[in-house]
């Protein structure tokens, strides 16, 4: 691999270069998503009272006072986009303009369709993983867009910021507390339900965002370095880069072989690696993307 010299780059504009981008195809993204995220919410998740996020506000004010969903969420979006302004500033906070205001929108439009599709026949857990799936798919072309729906988005970034914590924590705080809540408005089977969908709901948007992971890399610490680097290079065809690393308790330095290859030759080099150096450590990671280094 190779790699060029620093230099210096303005960042101060750096974000507004990146929004700019693809304008339309985003947009398009976006619109697509909240369509995919209301229709689920109508048909699969508010039927099974499946707590999440300020939809399952929704859910649970629905059950006891019967307000329309579509409210409680458009009522909830626009108080926490005050707050963000406030709390987080314009630039955070423009990103959820449009959301906030198209997804009760877009809830209270799909609403209709909950007469037209007959789930009685399906289980409960059926339900909920399909509606969970749809959600994940939904929100994950909503941020890979570079937009978000508003709602518990915003109060996650609130609770972050003021609670120094990362942002999973404070999901799991924010959704945490709302699904509780459902435990005692619903039942136990229904709590279960909503802490599965919520566990799919992050996997599916993972998966929209970063794609299925096509390659793999490899960090190797072996006393072999030239063999490996040799193996790699001339059996697999592939390049190396070698790092220069120190033992954290010994304090040796040693060298380390990164490596990033297809999938497909994952199976070759992490056998061949053992056939070289049966006392090899590697490490295997993901790679959900591979650019520049040529």
């Amino acid at each position: 691999m190779l790699f060029h010299k620093n230099k210096d780059i303005d960042l101060s504009n750096i974000l507004d270069r990146v929004y700019s981008k693809d304008k339309l195809v985003r947009f398009a993204e976006f619109i697509a998503g909240v369509f995919i995220v209301a229709l689920s919410y109508n048909i699969f998740l508010l039927p099974s009272n499946t707590v999440y996020g300020v939809g399952g506000i929704g859910v649970i004010l629905k059950k006891l006072f019967n307000i329309t969903p579509a409210v409680t969420i458009f009522i909830g979006s626009m108080i926490l986009l005050v707050v963000s302004l406030f709390t987080l500033g314009h630039k955070k906070t423009i990103r959820s303009v449009a959301g906030s205001l198209l997804y009760p929108i877009f809830v209270f439009a799909t609403s209709y369709y909950i007469e037209l599709i007959d789930l009685g026949k399906l289980e409960p857990i059926v339900i909920v993983i399909v509606g969970a799936i749809t959600h994940g798919i939904g929100l994950g072309l909503i941020f890979k867009a570079g937009y978000t729906t508003g709602g518990t988005d915003i109060l996650n970034d609130i609770v972050a910021k003021f609670g120094k914590i990362s942002i999973g924590k404070a999901m799991l705080f924010t959704d945490g507390a709302i699904i509780l809540v459902g435990l005692f408005v619903f039942n136990f089977p229904t709590f279960i339900y909503s802490l599965i969908s919520l566990y799919i709901i992050s996997i599916m948007t993972d998966k929209v965002i970063l794609g299925i992971s096509q390659s793999k890399t490899f960090y190797i610490i072996t006393d072999n370095e030239t063999s490996v680097k040799k193996f790699i290079m001339n059996n697999l065809n592939h390049g190396v880069t070698v790092l220069q690393g120190r033992g954290g308790y010994t304090g040796d330095n040693q060298k380390v072989i990164m490596c990033t290859l297809p999938t497909r030759d994952y199976y070759i080099l992490k056998e061949g690696l053992k056939e070289i150096d049966p006392k090899a450590f590697f490490l295997v990671t993901d790679a959900y993307e591979v650019s520049g280094g040529a």
